[in-house]
């Protein structure tokens, strides 16, 4: 009988017919036919020896063994020990955004509470002076609007100063065109923050801000309706900037003439809305039966005077925007320095101007 037909009987006796039929098989996919005509392979061979112990045969077949159970159950422990480290990690993460969250929100606190304090303390040094400033109503009561203002923009000349000194640094130090422009945006916003506080100021008083009592003495030298004229600024900046371009030039020349053309309309308007209000206030005294007309009549122009005040801030600061669209980060950060640098000296010249010796010879020693 062949190795073969041996393997058949073989199988047959001890019941595994198919699982040597399908190794015979595997033999076949890899080519082994030669192997397995030239004689009995060791994989095949079977020890006659062992033919009557077939009794530890069916157990290999049968299903998976002790071991494999274990080996199973110690897999399934292994994935899950694994699945819950990583919904510990998870949760572990989120616990430490929170916590950073958490401690960035007290941070923003801290500093929120260190301005409000640093704001008291300022409120404090200026209150003195209101108390003896033209807002003091007839009651005795200071507007809380203008005593706000006036803590407010001394905290902003402080934050100026500040911020004229990091431009001055950043250009000696040619840091980087993308640190300069945030430079220069921090400037031009610092600027938007003035108008929207001088708004904030003119629904308070209108007369107040327009006066220039908020100012130093010097600067209420050249006062347009409450503050600077746009054109004025732009001649001072130019010659502090670098050679610029024939298109630059052409582009200030055309900004600086649509800047005047809106001064000279507000200055216009301005102008006749205070002599009509001239005529309401001198009207015919023996009118008595029209001066409630007349009265609210001034109050409504009066009311009108802070859409001027807030018209001149807006070309204040598109004046200075489209300046900055114009130049260079350099040329700009160039400008925001020379305007700053320009106040600066005022306020110096005005307290030089109020230090200075008394002419008085009863002041003289």
């Amino acid at each position: 009988m062949s190795s073969t037909s041996t393997q058949v009987v073989i199988s047959k006796r001890m019941g595994i017919y198919e699982p040597f039929q399908q190794v015979s098989m595997w033999g076949d996919n890899f080519k082994v036919e030669n192997s397995l005509n030239s004689g009995p392979s060791s994989i095949f061979m079977v020890n006659p020896s062992t033919e009557n112990k077939s009794e530890y045969i069916p157990h290999e077949s049968s299903g998976p063994s002790g071991d494999d159970q274990e080996t199973n159950k110690d897999v399934s422990k292994v994935l899950r020990r694994l699945a819950q480290n990583r919904e510990a990690a998870r949760k572990s993460r989120l616990r430490k955004k929170a916590y950073v969250q958490q401690l960035e929100t007290s941070r923003l606190k801290l500093m929120q509470l260190e301005l409000e304090i640093e704001k008291a303390k300022k409120q404090g040094m200026f209150m003195s002076s209101a108390l003896d400033a033209s807002y003091i109503g007839s009651s005795g009561t200071v507007n809380p609007g203008i005593a706000s203002f006036e803590m407010e923009y001394g905290l902003w000349v402080e934050q100026q100063h500040r911020q004229n000194a990091e431009l001055r640094n950043a250009m000696q130090s040619q840091v980087s065109d993308v640190q300069l422009h945030l430079l220069v945006e921090s400037g031009l916003n610092h600027y938007s923050n003035l108008f929207r506080m001088k708004a904030d100021a003119a629904k308070a008083d209108v007369f107040y801000l327009i006066s220039g009592v908020w100012k130093a003495s010097v600067e209420r030298l050249h006062l347009w309706i409450g503050g600077s004229r746009p054109s004025q600024l732009l001649n001072i900046i130019v010659p502090q900037l670098d050679p610029l371009s024939d298109q630059q030039l052409a582009s200030f020349n055309k900004l600086r003439l649509s800047s005047q053309q809106a001064e000279d309309a507000l200055s216009q308007g301005l102008e006749k809305l205070q002599q009509s209000l001239v005529l309401n206030i001198a009207a015919d005294p023996l009118d008595i039966g029209n001066f409630g007309f007349h009265m609210a009549a001034a109050m409504e122009k009066i009311e009108a005077l802070e859409g001027f005040v807030n018209q001149a801030d807006h070309l204040r600061q598109q004046t200075l925007q489209h300046m900055s669209r114009i130049l260079t980060t350099q040329q700009a950060a160039q400008g925001l320095l020379a305007m700053g640098e320009y106040f600066h000296r005022l306020r110096a010249l005005s307290s030089l101007w109020a230090a200075r010796p008394s002419s008085d010879p009863a002041f003289q020693t």
